[in-house]
């Protein structure tokens, strides 16, 4: 049996504040083999690594990311609310985030490069530019190879589609979406080579599925050592976790 990727939800947010440098650094150290965050753009189009679509529940400041310019956002501490060690972590870029973790995506010898599931997070009808910027940034850096793009929107997963066909993508989707969001036309509007479903939806039979319609699937948010080895025995091809060393070690 193939073992899981491991990936890094936030990067390792159960110890370290989420979307942050520090966070994705330490998924490394905790034996991740990438990360998963989420990218928006902020009011100059700029594409910011934050989940919220506001940035008050993770940093010191107030407001919409789209109403904030990205001078503004690089003052907000983003690590205080975490713990004392963190203040003054900052929201970074998804370039800085590239930059960062340069030798992780490029690595020397035979080392694993890191995967990184980018979410993109959006809900409009009409494109706000967020697919053009963040693939713009990650075909600045040359990491197509390393990156799927994924998202709870198949409109925006189909826009990216339409940049760059190349760029593997996968579906998001949970139980409490209504069937119309998450049935056969959004599988066929986005077109994924993956699907990322709530880890509670999936059984025997939905794996079988999936391997007749050739679709991997990567699961989330998963931090219980028992419940990511019934994934891993019936076969996903990725498990995303707030904590990725007790995960690595239930699945040694």
């Amino acid at each position: 049996m193939t073992m899981p990727l491991v990936l890094a939800h936030r990067g390792a947010s159960a110890y370290a504040p989420e979307n942050t440098l520090a966070a994705f650094r330490l998924a490394r150290e905790l034996g991740a083999d990438g990360i998963e965050l989420d990218v928006q753009l902020c009011q100059d189009r700029v594409p910011v690594v934050i989940h919220d679509d506001t940035v008050d529940r993770t940093t010191d400041g107030k407001g919409r990311v789209s109403d904030l310019t990205i001078g503004e956002i690089a003052q907000l501490d983003a690590g205080g609310w975490k713990t004392e060690d963190y203040r003054g972590e900052p929201i970074p870029t998804l370039a800085q985030v590239f930059d960062a973790l340069s030798d992780w995506l490029h690595p020397v010898g035979r080392a694993r490069p890191c995967f990184i599931n980018v979410e993109l997070k959006t809900e409009r009808v009409f494109t706000d530019g967020l697919e053009r910027e963040a693939l713009n940034v990650i075909a600045r850096y040359g990491v197509q190879r390393n990156i799927l793009l994924s998202s709870f929107s198949a409109l925006s997963l189909y826009r990216a589609k339409q940049i760059n066909a190349r760029l593997a993508r996968g579906f998001l989707y949970d139980a409490s979406m209504p069937i119309y969001l998450r049935g056969a036309w959004t599988r066929w509007l986005a077109s994924p080579q993956a699907l990322h479903p709530e880890h509670s939806m999936i059984d025997a039979r939905y794996m079988e599925w999936a391997r007749r319609k050739k679709l991997q699937v990567n699961t989330w948010t998963v931090d219980d050592p028992d419940t990511a080895r019934r994934l891993a025995s019936l076969g996903v091809n990725a498990i995303i976790t707030n904590k990725p060393d007790v995960i690595r070690d239930a699945l040694k």
